[in-house]
């Protein structure tokens, strides 16, 4: 009996530590958090990770219909679908959670942070790797949707509403449909914070405008050689009239 509340311990501590370590990682994520009982009671990403947890147990103990019944609980109870085969890191936190969707063979690593919407899906029939894995540290955006098997560098930044097919490196930022990357390690006006939504730069109207100078450039040059052909015409015509 001893050698079982022995081995039962360190589980329980390990719980407890575990469950601790989420409540301070919403406290350093969200500015919002005011009181460890509102944590615990009114953040449904936090409910939504830990149901996660019984379910991808159940799922890698072949009790797939249980991970699912769990699964679909915590989508009816929070409004976040992940599926239980989902690999989560530890200090993963969902801000605003509602819509989220995450696919069964998406590996998500330490330290992300998700806001509401965000999708990661597949785009393959086959039962295969056909999600996203997201490295350490990564941001994703408000909306933003994550497609295939790619790979989300580690500590890189994917914007609201932005829609992310191909592999992005390692503390890139992504915006955009299709997603482009605009920064790369800092490179290029870095905004202060994790993610300031409203000072993402918009490359498609970053085109615009250098198309606009362009087209104003272009307009100056003609009315130059305008001006510069106008004598000639004039003589020309008066030579013909003469």
């Amino acid at each position: 009996m001893s050698e079982i509340q022995t081995n039962v311990r360190p589980r329980h501590r390990s719980l407890r530590e575990r469950i601790h370590e989420d409540v301070q990682n919403v406290f350093s994520k969200d500015p919002a958090a005011r009181s460890v009982l509102e944590v615990l009671v009114l953040y449904p990403g936090l409910h939504a990770l830990w149901l996660h947890r019984v379910a991808h147990w159940l799922w890698t103990h072949e009790r797939l219909f249980l991970a699912r019944f769990v699964s679909e609980f915590s989508r009816f109870m929070t409004g976040i679908e992940i599926h239980p085969g989902a690999t989560i890191g530890r200090r993963f936190f969902i801000d605003h959670g509602m819509g989220v969707v995450i696919g069964e063979t998406a590996e998500i690593g330490d330290d992300v942070l998700m806001y509401k919407g965000v999708v990661l899906g597949g785009t393959s029939s086959e039962p295969v790797k056909r999600h996203p894995t997201v490295r350490d540290g990564v941001v994703l955006g408000t909306d933003a949707v994550v497609l295939g098997d790619i790979v989300i560098g580690e500590g890189a930044k994917v914007g609201s509403g932005s829609v992310v097919v191909r592999d992005v490196p390692d503390f890139a930022t992504v915006v955009g449909v299709p997603g482009r990357v605009v920064r790369i390690n800092g490179q290029r006006c870095t905004p202060e914070g994790m993610l300031e939504h409203a000072q993402l730069p918009d490359p498609i109207a970053q085109v615009v405008d250098e198309l606009s100078c362009r087209i104003i450039a272009l307009e100056k040059r003609i009315v130059e050689l305008e001006s510069e052909s106008a004598p000639a015409l004039v003589s020309e015509s008066w030579e013909r009239v003469g």
